[in-house]
């Protein structure tokens, strides 16, 4: 086999495996953000209060975050299949078992850690470590392409969503999305992955035996600042931004939209996204990382502004003063955090490491889906919500400009690893 057959081969491969990657963020991530949609029929149907119905996000979304890391673990241990499997399983069997429901401590179980430990094991920990493995060149812009699989699933899963509810219920609408992950097991199960888990030829994050090797453990990276500095900016981008998404449907409605509407809105808003943290990856891999940073931070601050002008002015075009902005940032960061991981830590811990940062995302998710809820319920409002969301957003800008490594995509103390930028 000739050189160009090699590349033309590793190519082929490495847009498959991109791919499938930008299905799994669909599955397991977009899905999980379609909560939005079903938060009004779930509040209406079951009488509870905002901030119970919130809370069933919140213990997903934290879940998530609090089993990445056995997510990297488990992948650096026992490989793509057994993960990849593992998860569509938990998010099968949890939107399946959903749909059976009485009790708020159900909800917890199956919709919130089954569903969250689900999307934990197939999003964002595994794909980042095989797609570095394939890509070495705009590493960052092909990893905010499957990050944008996030925004990709909002779009296709968010109207499908809200059309099954209005002819099914929300009862069978779960079930017939756990049915349909379910059968996506055989197929995952025929996937070659020993050669996926190799590698590119000519890769430097290549393995020879699909487990990568030497750099840095989760001990080692746990000393470094860079790495603390990642968790914050991951918590508080979290807290920025889903303490309002999740409301944001219910929000609308509330305001005088249809439900449709507020629902296609916030599908609108995940196609941007989509879009979004393609074109961040692209942009930070040609301008840097803290300057596209903060420019996608000050776009998440002008939307929960033209968000929270809605409930002053009458006009329902203006919710496009939340829907652009808003849709292009939310996730942008994401990929830009992804691509520094995959640089700064690359080896044997990185599953490891990126899960543990991934924890700080789950936990600031959480806390701010259920702050959200609750700060509702006690002043019958967002607006304190939305302050939250814009000082958040506001302190992880400086952290962006604080870090070096972060600002120049390599460790001080590795000499062997080159500036990215």
């Amino acid at each position: 086999m000739t050189n160009v057959d090699v590349m033309e081969r590793a190519l082929i491969i490495g847009v498959a495996l991109v791919f499938f990657c930008l299905i799994m963020a669909a599955v397991g991530r977009g899905m999980g953000d379609t909560y939005a949609i079903f938060l009004l029929p779930l509040s209406q149907d079951l009488g509870w209060d905002r901030s119970n119905i919130a809370s069933i996000y919140a213990v997903y979304i934290g879940a998530m975050g609090v089993f990445s890391p056995l997510s990297g673990y488990l992948f650096d241990r026992f490989g793509s299949r057994f993960i990849y499997v593992f998860g569509i399983l938990c998010l099968g069997a949890g939107y399946w078992a959903a749909g059976n429901l009485t009790s708020l401590w159900h909800f917890y179980l199956a919709l919130g850690l089954l569903t969250g430990l689900g999307a934990s094991l197939i999003w964002q920990v595994p794909a980042q470590s095989l797609v570095s493995r394939w890509f070495d060149r705009h590493l960052g812009t092909v990893i905010a392409l499957v990050y944008a699989g996030y925004g990709f699933g909002i779009l296709i899963l968010a109207p499908i969503a809200q059309i099954l509810i209005d002819n099914y219920g929300w009862r069978l609408t779960y079930q017939q999305f756990g049915v349909v992950f379910l059968c996506l097991v055989p197929i995952i199960l025929l996937i070659p992955w020993k050669v996926i888990e190799r590698g590119a030829p000519n890769n430097p994050r290549r393995t020879s035996t699909g487990r990568a090797e030497g750099g840095h453990t989760l001990r080692s990276a746990v000393k470094l600042p860079v790495f603390w500095i990642m968790f914050a900016i991951y918590f508080l981008t979290a807290f920025a931004i889903f303490g309002v998404s999740v409301q944001s449907v219910a929000y609308l409605v509330e305001l005088g939209f249809g439900e449709l509407e507020a629902a296609g809105a916030f599908g609108l808003a995940g196609m941007l996204s989509f879009a979004g943290m393609f074109l961040t990856g692209v942009a930070a891999d040609k301008f840097g990382n803290s300057l596209v940073a903060t420019i996608s931070y000050f776009l998440t601050i002008s939307g929960v502004l033209g968000l929270a002008a809605l409930q002053f002015f009458s006009y329902e075009g203006l919710v496009l003063l939340w829907i652009i902005p808003y849709g292009l940032s939310m996730g942008a960061r994401g990929p830009i955090i992804a691509t520094l991981m995959a640089k700064l830590f690359s080896g044997k811990g990185l599953g490891a490491i990126y899960g543990m940062i991934m924890m700080g995302q789950g936990l600031g998710a959480g806390l701010s889906a259920w702050c959200g809820g609750l700060i509702y319920d006690f002043t019958d409002g967002y607006n304190l919500m939305f302050c939250i969301s814009v000082v958040s957003a506001l302190i992880c800008i400086a952290l962006f400009w604080f870090s070096s490594e972060i600002r120049f995509g390599y460790v001080k103390s590795t000499s062997s690893t080159k500036p990215s930028n």
